[in-house]
């Protein structure tokens, strides 16, 4: 049976009959009012004796072949229910498939699975609600039983439960999502997803959520988190660890390798990109490097010290063995890498040194022990002569060494020091076989290695101050060295590393410093690079950097904190990171350099720190109670407060910025006001434990911690601090043998009403914030406490971090496997982890700084198939209110920054008529009142104009819909070329590019064909809610001869036969139906219904009487019988061959000669003998779903949604046999295009064609040279804002894909497009009075950034990031000095453009995303300000600012500001914009438009300080634009409207060419075109006037 998309089993089956269905006991029918609709009620004490069967006969079969099945139900509260099914397997076996909450267990056998419902064990609660129950039949058999799933036989539904209905489907569906939020996450049964369909679906009020009102419970669908990994390390800030001591040069100098705890990294010093070597489990105590730094050697300390062997240049580990040592603090490789010896301490704390083959490591081999030896000497470092692989040199305290290895021992000969036995020696190298050693005294030593003697020593002393009470001299002996850490000599010089913090550079007799450099502590190491031509230095205090000998400067490649990491904050604005550690120091990082910005020292140990969300500052805690705020620019402290008794151990900014809160470890809370400079204190409480865990909420009003006891979590009023809730953990799991205590709380950002406390029980608890009810638990989070805990902001993935490991859950915990755990390097405990604003990374602290590349965004998780229970009841059923952040407006107004005039609005005396606005403009009609409620007359209707007098005339659409198929066609003979844009049909010269339009369709247009003598066109449009409208169009004339109507859906496909005698329509899957018409008079003559969706259908080329159709189910023989004027269609079904397996046909095509190509949604392509109705053979044409096969000749052309464009050569196609198969085709030729082919049209020899694609791009294609040129192009996603160039030669685009796309005014062909990836791009302006040379386009980011982009260059000029927030509106200034731009949280950001720097933010607006921000030229001193820019900003609260400027004297002043009322709800889904501009023949008129009392446009005087007009609207405004010519307003609605207004006279016009709902529409500068968008459909509108 049908089974795509779904099978209605009710209807199905007629059970209201009960011909084909049985009911037995209590079974009624009444209307549910909750779902209000009829429903069945199946009671009874026993639940076998009351039931409803289908069918009724055990020998029927329903025989529903569709994968899943979903009952809609609910269970009787107090009592239990049962539900059979019977399903046939392979083998012919029937397997009896039962879930009911009287089993306590999954029990099986071999013909029955019998599934507990585990979230109703036991009688149903009372608040039991209505349930979306999905069972994966294909699964459950292939699982449990290991059999194959054929098809649902029977089904019984046994007492006690209601149940509305049952259906079966391939596809899986979310019960939660509708048709439209479906669209746009692009959820299509495609990709076996969808929304579930309507009349299988549960009620949801305006306003309200799914998951609110009901459950849905899947059983046998398994997810896991993808992608995996879903974390990459991408950067570390931190160095050292165990050892300050080892850093490497690379061979080719152009990279660093250095520890960073338990990492390795290697960092190429010209871009500070890392390579990471993970595989140790604590701290590197030694590094070392071979001769051509091909291996690289690492140990680890602790008591399971190993040794690890990597390939340096792949970073992989070729060889890891243990060292049976406690640590090593040294390794040495031989310069070839044969030989490794390591020095260390056993678990007696006795040096022991090892020798190791090394020499076929890199192939694979092991590692053997050439000598092992315990000594009683003091060991520093110990090195293998470059000279000879069994020698080597060590020094230590009082000891120099020479060692050999000989016949499997390891013997020492100590060199003989003389009087120098008493030294320290640090650090030993050599160079042309004479081995230098050196000391903390400064004395430098030359070693002979053949006597074993002493050659030469030297001691390097400091430069001597004169002092007049000092006349005695240092000699060698008196007087304090140069205490050496480190030495290095290369063929030209030697360098030193000293305590005194010294990077020296010597010649070979140490006469003297030819360069130094000093560094902020002990220099620890000092390596000259291979090429000599620069030195590594590190410090003990945690920094590494490079002295470049040639130029003599110091670069440095990394800082670090020198002890843990406590916690840190993230400015997302400026990408500013900074910490606080245990070494005292908090320290000011920038995310993408890594480069350190500031350190602040002080004495008292800084414990916490936080950014505020908006500006500059930051605040810390100290040990000592105290809290500081520090303003980073200016580098001032702006407070200083010691409120606290114990150490400040929790510290946090509301999102909104408006206050800051502080505790300490004796149980103080202290609530500031940030919004002033001083951060004066508000309030303080004290509680009786510590409440060292603080969260604020997203909408900045619940403030939640853990306290007043270490059992409870308190809710409290972020403003006030007053209590709204306490929740006790400790007896949440009352079968817990331990009370649980809590110790982190967080808020996730998507949502207010959970909060996730960790507790000491290894649990994470959901926790609804208004009752306190526990929402959800999960157990087993790590194998330790939970340290810290983050929710991403999309609510779709929660971080938790415990020990030194890190996880990331699915955060709904709707997978089978919910969790990645990412054992990432950290050493010590991880104490902090958190996403980056931008969502695209992630942070974790403690031993040092880790950042990861967070690869889950903006891609969603795909599933993997399997076996699992799931249950969604997470939200609470008490919703809370509509809140401010949602968009809603304001309790009260913000204050400005500077007092406003006062504002007296007035009433006025308005009419509304149809096809004229009539509105009084005189001041002196008007009252005092304030605010007014004036009825309004009907205006529901639209006035479309007559035949030349519209007012605006369609002169270009830009773009393809992508969406169709099949709607596009080309007549190369007679020069045709048609394609569909929304409503639209549009005929273009492909020589001049000029357009014809096709204009009455009401609905989006599916498909499109022509007559083969291209004299007549045929478009499709309609949904699937409405009956579907064909148009018959003349192509000379351009109008329309006939319309008709059929099909209830939308329609699938259209096509004309080959003498163009009949016409062809399909139905969608909605309504499967094949439609033959004559061309001649366009009646209907015949059509058939099938059993599944039909995807294609075509006429025989070659017999006028044969055609074919392809779908679901196989493919459709059709064959037409005429008698006389009567026609009537023959359908013959034949099923796809069995070796392409189970698949769809999607695509069809004729040969000449009585062959049929189809194509299946694997990739297959078959071919049929249409004669014999057989398939003679298949062959893999692609990976994908094949779209669109088209013919010519003996050369077959294939298109997928895997992009590829193919082109066969089929001539043996001709001589075809059955036992030829797999011989007849060759691919020729093939080309990858930007999206999936829907359209393809070629001439007669398949030389040239066009082709369309899903990304709403049409390809001229040439086989001849295998190119591809693109001719019409469009956004395939919502086009956000459209901006006309100033010069109106082009025109932008931006669009939620991240493109800016330029185009030309005149040809309508793209010129650039510029493209940032995984952001959307919202706005878009260009500069003003600009030039060829220098025009410049800005568009605004979701990720808060500003980019330039220069069009003669076609390149990124600068790249500013004013706000941590989506930005919503961006304009230059009106004389081009700086640009605005404003983020959906309401502050508006000034930005030079010379330097990029933020030089104001204007917070008047906060909390309200600002909806438009316009400038104009205008001499404020006509207002009494000073300045030439005039400017304003709306927002969303219905506020409009609007203020004069002088940029270029810094100077911004408040010059009016707007409030305009609203009732105080909204029946609709959102509110309308607000949305303001000056007039553009009179500056100081401000027209707004926005949700009020009425739909209306006013036009306020800002000299006169009142409304002076309004005109009445029908539908509430989506955009508007005002023309600078002829008094033209331009408005967009929901309702598909476009609405032209002659302001003076108020006569208008409608039009209603677009598919979709208005959301931006554009006047050109001088008033002569007009843009208008509908998501993506883009129609340019030359104005003629009203």
């Amino acid at each position: 049976l049908a089974k795509h998309p779904y099978v209605n089993i009710f209807k199905y089956v007629r059970v209201e009959e009960w011909k084909r269905s049985a009911k037995e006991g209590d079974v009624s029918a009444y209307t549910d009012k909750t779902l209000k609709c009829p429903v069945f009620r199946i009671r009874g004490p026993v639940p076998d004796n009351s039931y409803i069967l289908l069918p009724k006969n055990s020998s029927q079969s329903l025989g529903l072949t569709g994968r899943f099945f979903y009952l809609l139900f609910r269970p009787t509260p107090g009592k239990y229910f049962v539900v059979h099914l019977d399903v046939a397997a392979g083998e012919g076996q029937v397997v009896r498939i039962s879930f009911s909450n009287t089993f306590k267990e999954f029990k099986s056998t071999a013909t029955w699975l019998q599934f507990p419902f585990l979230c109703l064990v036991g009688p149903a609660p009372t608040s039991v609600r209505w349930t979306c129950l999905m069972l994966d039949l294909q699964l459950t058999l292939s699982d449990y039983l290991s059999r194959s799933y054929i098809h649902l036989k029977n089904i019984k539904l046994c007492a006690n439960m209601t149940v509305k209905n049952m259906f079966t489907s391939d596809l899986l569906l979310d019960p939660g999502v509708s048709f439209s939020q479906a669209k746009l996450m692009g959820l299509t049964s495609s990709q076996g997803t969808g929304a579930i369909p309507r009349e299988m679906s549960f009620p949801v009020p305006k306003g309200g959520s799914w998951h609110d009102l009901y459950d849905y419970i899947r059983y046998s669908y398994r997810y896991s988190l993808l992608p995996d990994p879903i974390l990459r390390l991408n950067r570390i800030i931190g160095f050292g660890g165990a050892t300050f001591k080892c850093a490497l040069w690379s061979k080719s100098g152009d990279e660093v390798v250095y520890p960073c705890h338990a990492i390795i990294v290697s960092m190429k010093i010209s871009s500070n990109q890392q390579r990471f070597f993970i595989g140790h489990t604590d701290k590197v105590s030694a590094l070392a490097f071979n001769g051509n730094t091909t291996l690289l050697a690492s140990a680890q300390t602790g008591n399971n010290s190993v040794v690890r062997v990597w390939n340096y240049h792949k970073a992989n580990c070729v060889a890891m063995f243990r060292t049976h040592a406690h640590s090593l603090s040294c390794l040495s490789f031989s310069y070839g890498g044969g030989i490794l010896c390591g020095v260390g301490k056993d678990k007696h704390n006795k040096t022991m040194v090892v020798v190791w083959n090394t020499l076929n490591v890199s192939k694979g081999g092991e590692v053997s022990i050439l000598a092992k030896t315990h000594t009683d000497v003091d060991i520093h470092t110990m090195k293998v002569a470059f000279f000879d692989d069994t020698r080597m040199v060590s020094c230590g305290r009082g000891n120099i060494r020479l060692w050999r290895v000989r016949n499997g021992t390891l013997r020492s000969c100590p060199v003989n020091l003389d009087e120098y036995q008493t030294l320290d020696f640090t650090d030993k190298c050599e160079t042309n076989l004479t081995p230098y050693a050196s000391t903390r005294s400064g004395h430098i030593f030359e070693i002979d290695y053949s006597s074993v003697v002493i050659k030469n020593v030297r001691r390097l002393l400091p430069a001597q101050t004169q002092h007049a009470d000092r006349r005695e001299k240092w000699t060698f002996n008196t007087g304090p060295g140069i205490a050496i850490n480190s030495i290095s000599v290369s063929s030209s010089f030697c360098a030193t590393g000293s305590e005194d913090g010294f990077l020296r550079l010597w010649p070979f007799d140490f006469s003297t410093v030819f360069l130094e450099a000093e560094h902020e502590g002990p220099v620890s190491t000092a390596l000259i690079s291979f090429d000599s031509l620069r030195v590594l230095a590190a410090t003990s205090t945690g920094n590494l950097g490079f002295l470049d000998v040639s130029s003599r400067g110091c670069n440095t490649l990394m800082r670090s904190h020198t002890d843990t990491v406590l916690g840190f904050s993230v400015d997302g604005i400026h990408r500013h990171l900074t910490t606080a550690s245990s070494d005292g120091t908090v320290r000011i990082w920038n995310m993408d350099s890594l480069h350190q910005l500031y350190d602040f020292v002080s004495e008292d140990s800084p414990c916490s720190v936080a950014f505020h969300p908006g500006e500059q500052i930051f605040s810390c805690g100290f040990s000592s109670g105290t809290v500081r705020v520090f303003a980073i620019s200016s580098a001032k402290l702006l407070a200083d407060h010691e409120y606290h008794r114990g150490e400040v151990v929790g510290l946090a900014f509301s999102p909104d910025g408006e206050f800051m809160y502080s505790a300490d470890s004796q149980g103080s809370l202290a609530l500031y006001n940030s919004s002033e400079e001083e951060h004066s204190v508000i309030k303080v409480v004290c509680t009786e434990r510590a409440p060292d865990a603080l969260t604020v909420s997203s909408d900045s009003r619940c403030l939640a911690f853990v306290g007043p006891s270490e059992y409870t979590v308190t809710v409290a009023d972020a403003r006030t601090l007053d209590e709204l809730l306490h929740v006790d953990v400790s007896i949440l799991d009352v079968e817990s043998p331990r009370l649980d205590s809590a110790l982190k709380v967080c808020f996730p950002p998507a949502s207010t009403k959970h909060l996730l406390v960790a507790t000491s029980g290894n649990k994470i608890l959901w926790v609804c914030t208004k009752t306190g009810r526990l929402l959800r638990e999960l157990s087993k989070v790590h194998k330790h406490h939970c340290s810290s805990l983050a929710v991403s902001d999309d609510g779709r993935f929660l971080l938790t971090a415990g020990h030194n490991a890190v996880k990331v859950w699915d955060y709904n915990m709707q997978l089978d496997i919910n969790s990645q755990v990412m054992f990432i390097g950290h050493s010590h405990p991880i104490r902090q982890l958190s996403f980056t604003p931008d969502q695209l990374g992630v942070i974790s602290v403690g031993d040092a700084i880790f950042l990861w590349d967070f690869l889950a965004n903006p891609v969603n998780s795909t599933a993997h198939i399997g076996l699992a229970i799931l249950y969604n009841n997470l939200t609470d059923t008490e919703v809370d209110d509509i809140q401010l952040s949602n968009g809603m407006p304001r309790k009260t107004a913000p204050l400005p920054s500077s007092p406003p005039p006062r504002l007296d609005i007035s009433s006025i005396d308005r009419v509304g008529h149809r096809g004229k606005f009539v509105f009084c403009s005189s001041a002196s009609a008007c009252s005092s009142c304030l605010w007014w409620t004036v009825g309004l007359a009907d205006q529901s209707g639209t006035l479309s104009p007559e035949a030349q007098e519209e007012g605006i005339k369609l002169k270009a659409v830009i773009g393809y819909n992508g969406n169709g198929r099949g709607n596009m066609v080309w007549s190369p003979d007679q020069g045709l070329f048609a394609y569909s844009c929304g409503c639209v049909v549009v005929v273009e010269d492909l020589h001049t590019g000029s357009q014809r339009h096709l204009q009455g369709h009401r609905e989006e247009i599916s498909c499109l064909a022509v007559t083969n003598d291209a004299q007549t066109i045929a478009s499709a449009g309609g949904t699937n809610s409405s009956r579907s409208l064909i148009s018959i169009w003349d192509v000379q004339s351009g109008t329309c001869r006939r319309s008709v109507s059929y099909h209830s859906g939308a329609i699938q496909c259209l096509a004309f036969s080959r003498d163009d005698r009949f016409f062809l329509s399909v139905g969608d899957f909605s309504d499967p139906e094949v439609a033959l018409w004559s061309s001649k008079n366009f009646q209907m003559l015949s059509s058939v219904r099938v059993s599944g969706p039909i995807h294609d259908a075509a006429f025989s080329p070659s017999a006028a009487s044969q055609m074919a159709c392809v779908g679901t189910d196989g493919v459709y023989f059709c064959f037409i019988h005429t008698q006389g004027q009567d026609a009537d269609l023959k359908v013959q079904r034949v099923k796809t061959p069995a070796e392409v397996g189970d698949v769809e046909l999607t695509a069809l095509c004729y040969h000449v000669d009585d062959f049929l190509f189809t194509g299946t949604n694997r990739g297959h392509v078959c071919t049929w003998d249409v004669r014999t109705q057989r398939c003679l053979m298949t062959w893999e044409a692609d990976e994908g779903e094949i779209g669109v096969l088209l013919c010519r000749g003996n050369r077959l052309l294939t298109g997928s949604n895997t992009r590829w464009l193919r082109l066969w050569e089929v001539e043996a196609v001709q001589s075809l046999k059955a036992e030829e198969k797999g011989r007849a085709v060759v691919l020729e030729q093939e080309i990858m295009l930007d999206g999936a082919t829907v359209s393809a049209s070629f001439d007669n020899t398949m030389d040239m064609g066009i082709v369309g694609t899903t990304a709403g791009t049409l390809w001229y294609i040439n086989w001849s040279d295998n190119s591809n040129i693109r001719l019409v192009s469009g956004h395939k996603t919502k086009v956000n804002d459209v901006a006309f160039s100033f010069d109106e030669s082009h025109f932008a685009t931006c669009s939620e894909d991240g493109s800016v796309r330029v185009w030309s005014t005149s040809s309508y062909e793209l010129v650039v497009q510029f493209q940032v990836l995984n952001q959307a791009c919202d706005c878009v302006c260009w500069s003003p009075f600009s030039s060829a040379d220098s025009t410049y386009v800005a568009g605004g980011y979701s990720d808060g950034t500003v980019r330039i982009f220069r069009l003669a260059s076609t390149e990124m000029e600068m790249k500013l990031h004013p706000h941590h927030v989506a930005i919503s509106a961006i304009q230059y200034s009106a004389n081009g000095h700086v640009i605005l731009s404003a983020g959906k949280n309401g502050l508006v950001a000034v930005s030079s453009l010379v330097n990029g720097a933020t030089i104001r933010v204007i917070k008047d607006h906060k909390g309200a995303m600002i909806t438009t921000i316009q400038c104009v030229i205008e001499q404020c001193k006509n207002f009494g300000l000073e300045g030439n820019d005039l400017w304003l900003a709306t927002s969303a609260d219905r506020r409009v600012s609007v203020w004069a400027a002088d940029w270029m004297k810094d100077k911004c002043n408040l010059l009016d500001w707007l409030s305009f009322p609203a009732p105080a709800h909204f029946t609709g889904d959102s509110l309308p914009p607000s949305m303001a501009s000056f007039c553009p023949a009179d500056h100081s008129l401000v027209v707004y438009t926005g949700y009020g009392v009425e739909k209306e446009l006013s036009f306020y005087s800002l000299t006169k300080k009142q409304i002076i007009k309004k005109i009445s609207f029908p539908h509430w405004a989506t955009c508007i634009s005002l023309s600078s010519k002829s008094h033209l307003v331009a408005v967009g609605s929901h309702e598909r409207v476009l609405k032209l207004i002659k302001s003076t006279s108020g006569r208008f016009q409608d039009f209603l060419q677009h598919s979709d709902s208005l959301q931006t529409c554009q006047f050109s500068p001088s008033g002569t075109l007009l843009f208008s968008v509908a998501y993506n459909e883009i129609l340019l509108w030359e104005v003629r006037g009203l």
